[in-house]
């Protein structure tokens, strides 16, 4: 009888010193929560190399390619650049990437065109690659949906990473044939309207994430997270939606299969590899 699947994080962060330095730590706190696997993301391309070590390091570890759309007075990517690491072993995602209006620093939208096309370029390698997108938006949700469009996104599709828009971008995100994924945030007492939303949303696209070292759900909100902690999440949607954790945890991990299935057959973790 096949063991059941549990938990993966499928968002984190375990190149930002504050969790590599506890490394070590951080995977015995995941075994214990029966975390078996990590998508680490990569959000400047000088940071790829640490991303990809811990990939290649660990055999439950992945990683994505890509820089985040805040990151400024960094290497810009280029279409060339993110496929020569796509090719890589073990990128199966292409991003973070997307677009963030939510600080101008005194600037227009209008400004933030290199923000639109360093998306395009992302979204162009994703579509050479057949690796999916890994999409933030904030306050830019209008011009992350027509972009995707208008650039064909919906062949790579992709994941909506830290899902915090309305239940219209998600019912649009889903129409393209993206993924939603949860993080703490849907745990905190003030995201009342965003619990609706992951009522709605589809279990066979659902994700779940921890976004580590932010975001860390309620009981544990202020403090560092961990991909430890991404239970919590399925067990908020295992009560929104009225059903087992166990169910939530089968079904986000069956989805974290197909969508990075470049690597399929390896991104079924046995047992031995959580330790």
């Amino acid at each position: 009888m096949p063991l059941p699947r549990m938990y993966v994080d499928s968002h984190c962060h375990l190149s930002f010193p504050e969790l590599t330095a506890r490394l070590g730590e951080i995977r015995a706190d995941m075994a214990a929560a029966q975390v078996d696997r990590a998508l680490c993301i990569c959000t400047t391309l000088e940071e790829f190399d640490a991303v990809h070590a811990l990939a290649t390091g660990f055999e439950n570890f992945w990683c994505s390619a890509g820089v985040h759309p805040d990151n400024e007075g960094v290497r810009e990517p280029t279409l060339e650049a993110l496929l020569a690491l796509a090719r890589l072993p073990r990128v199966v995602a292409i991003g973070e990437t997307g677009l963030d209006y939510y600080r101008l620093n005194g600037r227009s939208v209008a400004d933030m065109e290199w923000q639109r096309e360093r998306f395009r370029v992302h979204i162009r390698a994703a579509r050479a690659s057949a690796l999916p997108l890994v999409v933030h938006t904030r306050s830019a949700s209008a011009d992350t949906l027509a972009i995707l469009k208008d650039e064909g996104a919906e062949a790579p599709g992709g994941v909506f990473h830290c899902f915090t828009e309305t239940d219209a971008v998600a019912r649009a995100a889903l129409d393209l044939g993206f993924y939603i994924s949860f993080s703490g945030i849907l745990t905190f007492k003030t995201a009342a309207d965003l619990r609706e939303v992951a009522r709605f949303v589809p279990l066979d696209r659902c994700l779940i994430e921890t976004d580590s070292p932010y975001l860390a759900p309620v009981p544990y909100r202020g403090k560092v997270n961990s991909p430890a902690y991404v239970p919590f999440v399925a067990r908020q949607i295992a009560e929104l939606k009225g059903v087992s954790v166990e169910t939530i945890a089968e079904a986000t991990s069956q989805n974290f299969e197909l969508l990075f299935s470049r690597t399929h057959s390896t991104l079924i973790a046995s047992p031995k590899e959580t330790t």
